[in-house]
């Protein structure tokens, strides 16, 4: 069985660090490279950054936040927010991430999928889906930080984002984001049953069952925020809580 991951999320917002709920009452919170370089220590297994105004200002992503980062840390970090071409995937992989996640513009263009998967390879390409429950009893896709209800199934459109060659998607349930009530279980059990590719499940964790309840459900990664930044779970107290329940996972160094 694969090793599950445990990847700490920090949203950047003008160069700061910040955390909400449900999208929105955005709060400061650090340093995005000290904060990095913190989680490297603690043993997540990779890292996950988002520029979350750089799409709805319309603007280049952080590319000098992306060089200090990869100088500090040594796990694996994904980069995402304000990509809109393949040129973008070649900056911020130059600068020293390992994976590019694309949201937005891949919604508006899909084909920038397919564009950067076959020339920088599968496994620098996340599809990251922001999900909100509809009245239909299924999900609706959300762009521009949440703000926009573009009326695409989120399910189909995952299926599409593996055809068109996404080596992972993130999945992120609106309704739950940041109120810890644990992560969307059905959502990510679909995606699991349905795709061949990795599912990182994000948005709810408020303690350790949490994750050991959507990693038994399908995901493959669990990601989260707040419980991580305010140093509610630490990282390697979790990692040995979930290996107690015969979940593998890589292990912190004693």
């Amino acid at each position: 069985m694969l090793t599950k991951r445990i990847i700490p999320c920090l949203d950047v917002d003008h160069g700061r660090v910040v955390k909400g709920k449900k999208f929105k009452d955005i709060q400061d919170v650090a340093d995005p490279v000290e904060l990095g370089k913190y989680y490297s220590d603690q043993c997540a297994d990779e890292l996950v950054f988002y520029d979350i105004t750089a799409s709805n200002e319309d603007r280049d992503i952080f590319i000098n936040i992306v060089e200090k980062v990869a100088e500090n840390i040594n796990i694996p970090f994904t980069i995402g927010g304000g990509i809109r071409k393949v040129e973008d995937f070649r900056k911020v992989l130059l600068a020293g991430a390992d994976k590019v996640s694309v949201n937005s513009a891949a919604v508006k263009n899909p084909n920038l999928i397919k564009e950067a998967a076959l020339k920088f390879g599968s496994q620098c390409v996340v599809l990251s889906i922001d999900a909100k429950r509809n009245d239909k009893g299924s999900w609706d896709v959300y762009v521009k930080g949440g703000r926009e209800n573009t009326g695409i199934d989120a399910i189909e459109w995952a299926k599409r984002g593996e055809n068109l060659g996404a080596g992972e998607i993130c999945i992120n349930s609106i309704d739950v984001d940041g109120v810890k009530q644990g992560y969307d279980l059905e959502l990510n059990q679909k995606l699991s049953q349905l795709l061949n590719i990795p599912i990182i499940a994000s948005g709810g964790a408020g303690n350790m069952s949490h994750f050991q309840e959507v990693l038994e459900c399908g995901a493959d990664a669990a990601l989260a925020a707040s419980v991580f930044h305010y140093k509610e779970i630490p990282i390697p107290d979790l990692k040995e809580y979930l290996h107690s329940k015969n979940i593998p996972v890589r292990r912190c160094n004693k």
